[in-house]
């Protein structure tokens, strides 16, 4: 976030700089320019006129009048543009050369000749006469046509060439762009002081709140975000978060509470109850035994209840510490763990796609996911519990895990009865079960504990008949925090024991 205000605050300034800073340099360049030339075109002014004298003697001497010498204001001309670093080139008439003062190479004879007919094009429109000016490399030149007597309808005695070297304009123009480049820099240097100033004031504050909330999205209740900077509206949302995790923190540690006691002061007058009962059913007669026996039944049930519920509680009350757990080994262990039980009731139960055996050596491949420690032991427990309770004898129980493209996959499926459609969307609700002697809190607490470790739970059909759980767990994080991918959904890409 910080970053974004501070390349957006950057990118405007930016654009408000170029937007207003670079018209109006070239504006004002523009403008130096054009002042630059009409100063150039003024002292060639002034210089036709100190010529004109000059000039029209040397007419007037062509033409068979009388004339006076005026050179003394010339050389003082010179003198003076030869101080000044110009050049200075005065044409006579007839196109010779009246004086040459560091004028620089060029074909001046053709400028004068321009100049010469912009003049008297002025003359017919009755316009003032304006002298030609060109730029030519570091030099702009101004050139002016001479009348005799300075009348401009009489006869052209001459023209005026001045050049001037353009090098101090171009050094007032690199001044110019000196300083609004430094103005600039200077300008975009406040304004990422100052957008890293408002970024910092805004992440700060969301930072520790979107930390806040992902440490309560993991359990734990007692988070809370620091509420003591930052502008007004994210302290209000700051504090609204803490009230609201506060009371979400009462309300689940008050149900949870509430749960366990209740679980906890159950189970001691169910014990007495149920030891009564038995003593009562070995003095009485078989009838009464009998209805007994069937008292001892649900005394049994509501038992298993009570368990159930504690077991929820202490599901709900986790906070998994997620690490790399291989789930084909797990998924062994469970199979191997439960075979007496399966055995005793005539069951088969198998784990494949968890290895397969390689000629006579046992291959065995890893299938790992980030889950708490000992949570899918509880998971695969309730669920191969489930399984058997819901099968008879002949029946078949098989546990899969597989690599997916986001983690791991573990199969439970078996092909007893199974459940219709509305059955499996209830199955992960508490209390909610189609088995008479069941409680309804195995699947409660497997979706908990799934869940809870950021897996997901489902309940399909088995193909041909029977019930099968699929569960999705997490992949382990890859140093730069991706999951590992490879695609196992396919029977090739399973891993079989």
């Amino acid at each position: 976030m910080t970053r974004r205000i501070l390349l957006v605050l950057l990118a405007f300034t930016a654009v408000i700089i170029a937007g207003a800073m670079v018209p109006l340099a070239l504006n004002a360049i523009a403008h130096d320019r054009s002042s630059f030339g009409q100063a150039t075109a003024g002292t060639a002014r002034t210089d036709a006129a100190i010529a004109q004298a000059r000039l029209d003697n040397i007419y007037q001497t062509q033409h068979g009048a009388g004339a006076t010498q005026a050179d003394a204001p010339l050389l003082t001309l010179l003198t003076e543009v030869e101080q000044a670093g110009d050049g200075l080139l005065i044409l006579e008439s007839d196109g010779h050369v009246l004086a040459d003062k560091r004028m620089p190479v060029g074909d001046w004879g053709d400028l004068a000749q321009q100049t010469d007919q912009q003049s008297q094009l002025a003359n017919k429109l009755d316009e003032p006469i304006e002298p030609t000016i060109v730029t030519m490399g570091s030099q702009v030149v101004a050139a002016i046509a001479v009348y005799q007597n300075g009348a401009a309808r009489g006869p052209l005695v001459g023209t005026v060439l001045l050049a001037r070297s353009t090098g101090p304009l171009n050094h007032d123009i690199l001044e110019l762009w000196v300083i609004l480049g430094t103005i600039a820099v200077v300008a975009m240097l406040a304004a990422a002081l100052l957008a890293f100033a408002l970024a910092r004031w805004v992440s700060r504050p969301l930072a520790g709140l979107d930390s806040a909330a992902r440490r309560l999205a993991d359990g734990d209740l007692a988070s809370r975000a620091v509420v003591d900077s930052g502008p007004a509206e994210l302290r209000r949302l700051g504090t609204t978060f803490n009230t609201m995790a506060g009371r979400l923190e009462a309300l689940v540690h008050g149900n949870r509470a509430v749960i366990a006691d209740v679980s906890h002061q159950l189970r001691t007058p169910l014990a007495a109850l149920r030891l009564r009962l038995d003593l009562l059913a070995a003095d009485t007669d078989p009838a009464t035994g009998h209805e007994l026996v069937g008292a001892l039944d649900e005394l049994a049930r509501l038992s298993r209840l009570v368990d159930g519920l504690l077991a929820v509680a202490r599901a709900e009350n986790i906070v998994p510490v997620p690490t790399a757990v291989d789930v084909a080994e797990v998924a062994r262990e469970r199979v191997v763990a439960w075979h007496p039980v399966a055995d005793d009731r005539g069951i088969t139960l198998e784990a494949r796609g968890v290895g397969s055996a390689v000629g006579s050596a046992r291959v065995r491949a890893s299938v790992l996911a980030w889950i708490g420690e000992g949570h899918l032991e509880q998971v695969l427990d309730n669920l191969i519990a489930n399984a058997l309770d819901a099968l008879g004898a002949g029946g078949h129980i098989t546990v899969t895990a597989a690599v997916t493209t986001a983690g791991a996959r573990i199969t439970v499926a078996d092909d007893g009865p199974g459940m219709n459609a509305e059955d499996r969307e209830r199955a992960f609700l508490r209390f909610s079960t189609s088995n008479p002697n069941g409680t309804g809190l195995g699947l409660a607490i497997v979706h908990r504990l799934v869940t809870s470790n950021g897996g997901m739970a489902r309940l399909t059909e088995t193909p041909g008949r029977g019930l099968t759980v699929i569960l999705d767990f997490p992949g382990v994080p890859a140093p730069s925090g991706n999951v590992p991918a490879s695609d196992s959904t396919s029977p090739q890409a399973a891993l079989r024991l």
